[in-house]
């Protein structure tokens, strides 16, 4: 127990010899005031020898663009907010903001082209050794973002927006204990990170504000994410190979365990930013609910997906409006090439055991062309097709990809298309009387 200016602060990840509370160098942390220079400061002090700063608690404050160093932890105590400024002008630019996709323009749902490097910094790190932790919160501030809003979905004002948490090039990162909050873009997305772990996270963004992904691995490679609640529009936890950090190698050796997940689209997902490879991953012992989608391997560029284990899921699905991708698939394997002519990967076994499905969709394996799926296991998997949201149940949604992407058809426990070497186990379905049911297993 250490005390700072009359408070008491609990510190509950070791001993430090360097603590710096952000106070001692004249953050305010009355939720107005621009407090970004004394939390530099405070963590500037950490450059050369490293150290732990303390955000107290009880207090917002409002910040732009900070950097974390190397041998830093960031500790915010309960109740303490650390809050992305209301001006724009207040963060780090790194590229011109396009602004030309807004609300009159392309819906980011259909223009969603994204290299993986953001246009601004809210809080970024790099280094080695780089911690956030605590019981306090991180709230990016989502409002000022806002672009078309109507009943169900938001569009932000332009794309890309503003990660919440930009972490690059980092050995041995972790985050555990703290919320992270009202996210307009990728709220934790760490690229070329090695060594990572995230672990009793919360991540509570709007469900109606469009790509706020949750956590986004991308081309990192031994990575635990463990006993995380997230609720997030888009996706949840989101694998990645973006086109803009391809030097850092293939996202690889993962886990991802004990998570409970809702999502407006994929509670877990593979891509779509998929340039480089994904490999050894393993997604075990989470609870999926209230989703568009549970889990999707969602190749559509030059990488591939190889050696997956899913196994003991309880997934619950719902259909949504279509501005976000998904017709309630349970599990969803897609290979397809983003456009016409364009070159795009393989994805090679894949094991599938363990899982119950109930909502409006079951299995899709779907391959634009025969060769880029192989090597399927499906053992123990229980499928319940049962209606529970106002929209059809009419098809199956292959997006992103030239047309519309909406394929008609009935729905079955497990619809295959260009599909080879797939191995059956335990694998049953059954359907709500009226449900549009196609029967249990489709092959084309």
């Amino acid at each position: 127990i250490l005390n700072f200016q009359g408070s008491t602060h609990h510190i509950g990840v070791g001993s430090f010899s360097n603590m710096i509370n952000i106070r001692d160098f004249g953050a305010v942390g009355d939720g107005i005031t621009l407090d970004t220079a004394a939390v530099q400061k405070a963590l500037d002090c950490c450059k050369k020898n490293g150290g732990t700063v303390v955000v107290p608690g009880g207090k917002t404050y409002k910040i732009g663009t900070i950097q974390i160093y190397s041998n830093t932890e960031l500790y915010l105590e309960s109740g303490a907010v650390l809050k992305q400024s209301d001006r724009i002008e207040d963060l780090r630019s790194i590229s011109i903001v396009d602004k030309s996709n807004n609300e009159t323009d392309i819906p980011s749902y259909i223009n969603c082209e994204y290299n993986g490097k953001p246009a601004h910094y809210f809080i970024y790190a790099t280094g080695e050794n780089i911690r956030i932790t605590g019981y306090g919160a991180i709230d990016g501030n989502e409002s000022i973002y806002y672009g078309t809003e109507t009943r169900y979905h938001i569009e932000g004002a332009w794309y890309p927006r503003t990660p919440l948490l930009y972490i690059e090039n980092v050995d041995h990162f972790t985050i555990t204990g703290v919320t992270l909050q009202n996210s307009a873009f990728w709220t934790l997305h760490m690229v070329g990170c090695r060594d990572v772990l995230v672990d009793g996270i919360r991540i509570l963004n709007n469900l109606k504000l469009a790509n706020c992904d949750g956590i986004d691995p991308d081309h990192c490679q031994n990575v635990r994410i463990q006993n995380c609640y997230i609720e997030a529009a888009d996706d949840c936890i989101v694998l990645k190979t973006t086109e803009a950090e391809q030097k850092y190698g293939p996202t690889e050796n993962v886990i991802i365990s004990g998570c409970i997940l809702e999502s407006t689209s994929a509670a877990i997902k593979f891509g779509t930013e998929s340039e480089g490879d994904f490999k050894n991953i393993i997604i075990e012992d989470c609870m999926i609910r209230n989703s568009n989608r549970g889990v999707a391997l969602q190749l559509r560029d030059k990488g591939n997906i190889e050696n997956v284990w899913i196994r003991n899921l309880m997934i619950y699905t719902r259909n949504f409006i279509d501005q976000y991708w998904g017709n309630a698939e349970g599990i969803y394997i897609t290979a397809i090439e983003r456009h016409k002519g364009r070159a795009f990967g393989k994805i090679h076994n894949v094991r599938l055991e363990n899982i119950q499905i109930t909502g409006e969709s079951g299995v899709l394996i779907y391959g634009s062309q025969d060769g880029h799926i192989d090597g399927i296991t499906l053992k123990d998997v229980s499928v319940d097709l049962v209606k529970n949201s106002k929209w059809p149940c009419d098809g199956y949604d292959i997006r992103p990809c030239d047309g519309d992407g909406l394929l008609k058809s009935p729905i079955y426990g497990v619809y295959m298309r260009n599909v080879n070497n797939v191995t059956m186990e335990n694998v049953h379905s059954k359907a709500q009387e009226g449900f549009p049911y196609g029967g249990e297993i489709a092959e084309k």
